[in-house]
């Protein structure tokens, strides 16, 4: 049942499950953003992003996302959306910002959609339906 649960999930585009196996994925990155809540190290972060993320036992993966500030991307190797967000914070992003971003649009693009009742279900629903 519970791969069966999961193949559903990984079929939606977007969409990755934040489960038992991400977030122990995951774990290591999460702490990097939820050490972006003290001053210190969002100050040691932007003076050199790489070398701050070095102190991490990250993987190149996740050290890339971070970087491209690939937001979906740093979602699909264990990223919290939640924690993301500190990251996002830290860049002077707003959450509407990084929501546009992980949709392919700007923030103003995202705002309108939002506005106007959100993204249309068609294309959406299904990896496998755009096959």
């Amino acid at each position: 049942m519970k791969a069966e649960t999961e193949a559903q999930y990984e079929d939606i585009p977007g969409t990755y499950l934040f489960d038992r196996k991400r977030c122990q994925k995951g774990y290591h990155l999460n702490m990097f953003f939820m050490s972006l809540l003290k001053e210190e190290n969002r100050k040691a972060f932007l003076a050199d992003e790489a070398a701050y993320l070095d102190t991490f036992p990250l993987t190149d993966a996740q050290k890339k996302a971070v970087l491209d500030r690939d937001f979906n991307g740093i979602l699909e190797v264990g990223g919290n959306i939640y924690y993301a967000a500190k990251l996002g914070a830290t860049l002077g992003l707003s959450f509407q910002y990084m929501a546009g971003a992980m949709s392919g649009m700007s923030q103003d693009e995202y705002r309108d959609m939002m506005v106007a009742g959100g993204r249309h279900i068609e294309g959406n629903r299904s990896k496998s339906e755009k096959k």
